[in-house]
C-alpha cells in the first residue's frame, strides 16, 4: 500500500509538471506565472532610470550658408543651475556671421548702384536708338516725295531716287529689328544683375538670421543638464572656449517637478502590471529617499531580448510624485508595485480539483 501511494504521487507531481510546461509554452504563459506570484502575495520589482516629463535639448544651432565646420562657446551656463524662462543658456561666437552680414551688405549696396547705372544708360541707348530710327523713318518720307517727281526729271536722277528710297527703306527695317534686339539683351543684363541682387539679399538675411541663433534662451523654468560628449578620446561635458560643430547636442532643459521612471518588465510580470498602480520608487544612488508613484502607462508591445528572442521586456512609465534636490534626470531607480491579488489562473485551478 505504501509502495502504491508513493506511485500514485509521483504520477499526481509529473502530470503537474507536464500540464504546467505545456501551459508556459502557450502564448498566455506570462498570466499564469503572474498568478503565481499575485498568489503568494510578493511585490514586483522593476529596474529603471528616471527622466523629466518636460525637457528641451538644446544643440549647436546649423546655420543657413554656413561655411564653417564648428562654432566657438563664448558663454555657458554651469551644470545644475536653476533658469528662468529668457535667461540665456550658451552663446557662440559671432564674429563671423557678422563680419558675413557686413560683407553682404556692402555688397548689396554696390549691385543697387549698378542697377542704377545700367538702367541709366539703358534709358540714353534707347533714347539714342529712338532718335535715330525717327530720322530713319523721315528718310524714307523725303525719299518718297523726291521718287514723285521722277516723270519730271532725268532718268539718271530718277535712278538715284529710286536707289535712295531702297536704301533709306532698308535701314529703316534694319534699326527696327536691331532695336527690338538691343532692348532685349539690356532686359537680360538688368536682370543678371538684379538676380545678382536677389541672391546678395538672401544671403544678408541668412547672416542676419544666423546672428541671432548665436544666442540660446531658456524655453521654460527648469534645471540645466550638460550633455556628455565625445571630446577626444574621453566623454565629456563642453566647456566654454570649445569649437563644436553644428547639431551637436550639448545640454538639457529639465522641470524638475515633473519626473517619471522609464522601467522594464519582464514578460512573466507584465500582466498584472497595469495603469493606475501604486509604487514606491528608490534611486540606487540615493537609498535613503523614498518617492510614491503611480504606473502610467504600460508598453503593448514588448522588446526582444539580446540573449534569446522568446524573451521579451516591456517598458512601462511610473510618474513620481513630490520632488528632491538630488532627483536628477538619467539616475537609475528602482520601482517596487504591489499588484493586485487574483483568483488562480483556470488551468492551474484545474489540475487541482481536490484542493478547497
Amino acid at each position: 500500500m505504501k509502495r502504491a501511494a508513493w506511485i500514485g504521487a509521483g504520477v499526481l507531481v509529473a502530470a503537474v509538471g507536464w500540464a504546467v510546461w505545456h501551459h508556459g509554452s502557450s502564448p498566455s504563459a506570462p498570466a499564469a506565472i503572474a498568478s503565481r506570484s499575485v498568489s503568494t502575495g510578493g511585490a514586483i520589482r522593476l529596474a529603471g532610470a528616471v527622466e523629466a516629463t518636460r525637457a528641451r535639448t538644446v544643440f549647436v544651432p546649423r546655420l543657413a550658408g554656413q561655411t564653417a565646420p564648428t562654432l566657438v562657446i563664448t558663454s555657458l551656463i554651469r551644470a545644475g543651475s536653476h533658469v528662468e524662462a529668457g535667461d540665456p543658456l550658451v552663446e557662440f561666437d559671432p564674429q563671423e556671421q557678422l563680419r558675413t552680414a557686413q560683407d553682404k551688405r556692402a555688397e548689396l549696396v554696390d549691385l543697387d548702384g549698378q542697377i542704377a547705372k545700367k538702367k541709366a544708360e539703358q534709358t540714353i541707348n534707347q533714347a539714342h536708338d529712338e532718335t535715330e530710327l525717327t530720322q530713319a523713318e523721315r528718310d524714307v518720307s523725303r525719299a518718297k516725295i523726291d521718287i514723285l517727281q521722277n516723270d519730271l526729271i532725268a532718268k539718271v536722277v530718277a535712278e538715284k531716287n529710286t536707289l535712295a528710297l531702297e536704301q533709306a527703306n532698308a535701314k529703316l527695317e534694319q534699326l527696327r529689328k536691331t532695336f527690338t534686339l538691343k532692348r532685349t539683351a539690356e532686359a537680360a543684363d538688368l536682370r543678371t544683375l538684379q538676380i545678382q541682387r536677389e541672391r546678395s539679399q538672401r544671403a544678408l538675411e541668412y547672416a542676419e538670421g544666423n546672428s541671432k541663433l548665436m544666442a540660446v534662451s531658456a524655453p521654460f523654468p527648469g534645471l540645466v543638464v550638460l550633455k556628455q560628449v565625445w571630446k577626444g578620446n574621453n566623454m565629456g561635458e563642453v566647456a566654454e572656449g570649445e569649437e563644436v560643430r553644428p547639431g551637436l547636442p550639448i545640454l538639457d532643459i529639465v522641470d524638475p517637478t515633473s519626473m517619471q521612471v522609464r522601467a522594464f518588465v519582464n514578460q512573466a510580470d507584465v500582466g498584472v502590471v497595469t495603469p493606475g498602480q501604486p509604487a514606491k520608487i528608490r534611486l540606487d544612488a540615493y537609498p535613503e529617499l523614498l518617492f510614491d508613484g503611480r504606473v502610467e502607462l504600460v508598453a503593448p508591445l514588448g522588446v526582444q531580448s539580446s540573449l534569446t528572442p522568446k524573451v521579451r521586456t516591456f517598458v512601462a512609465l511610473v510618474s513620481i510624485e513630490g520632488s528632491a534636490p538630488q532627483l536628477m534626470p538619467d539616475l537609475s531607480a528602482s520601482v517596487e508595485i504591489q499588484p493586485v491579488a487574483t483568483a488562480p489562473a483556470p488551468a492551474v485551478a484545474a489540475l487541482r480539483p481536490g484542493i478547497r
